[in-house]
């Protein structure tokens, strides 16, 4: 526990008393990441961190104990095993959830297009490319939504995985979908 909080203290910013952006992107480079590397955002879920770019001595503690890494060392070689803890099925939709929510502003319910759209790619992307790139076709031409909430961002991965894509011959309107992606749905058939 020593070396983790020594680890802390080093990417601290004083002045907050926990890392910031600035203590983050030091050490992401110190890790050997980027500090928009979907890594970054696994660690910030074991860390269990409640506030978009900050860590507290708790959280530090908690996430680094978890993965049992003490230096920067072990922590680019346990950032592996934290990537396939996370891509099991259970785990990733609880991680998926954890990023809409972690990518919150403050009171907000809900995320801006634009933020949303960032989001699926880094969080999404690298599982079900085709379709979180036509979502984000779809949703940066479409005017009538502004905001995703959560609702919607949890059926888009159910969707991810349910419905075959492109022909998407299974997807039934009837059932339970969002609104947002019946509408999805039909912009992607009437632009095949």
């Amino acid at each position: 526990m020593e070396r983790i909080d020594q680890l802390f203290h080093a990417y601290m910013d004083k002045s907050l008393g926990m890392v910031g952006p600035e203590g983050i992107e030091s050490f992401c480079l110190a890790v050997g990441i980027d500090h928009t590397d979907v890594r970054i955002l696994m660690l910030a879920w074991k860390m269990q961190a409640e506030k978009q770019g900050y860590f507290t001595l708790d959280e530090w503690r908690r996430g680094l104990s978890a993965l049992h890494a003490d230096t920067i060392l072990k922590i680019r070689k346990r950032l592996q095993e934290l990537e396939k803890e996370v891509m099991r099925p259970t785990n990733f939709l609880d991680f998926y959830v954890y990023a809409f929510c972690y990518s919150l502003a403050e009171k907000q319910k809900n995320i801006d297009i634009e933020s949303a759209c960032e989001l699926l790619t880094v969080v999404l992307g690298f599982r079900f490319p085709l379709q979180v790139s036509k979502f984000i076709e779809y949703l940066k031409s479409q005017n009538d939504y502004k905001v995703i909430n959560l609702d919607q961002w949890t059926s888009f991965l159910r969707f991810c995985n349910e419905i075959n894509f492109p022909s998407l011959d299974n997807y039934d309107a009837e059932l339970a979908w969002p609104l947002i992606l019946d509408n999805f749905v039909e912009w992607m058939r009437e632009n095949l």
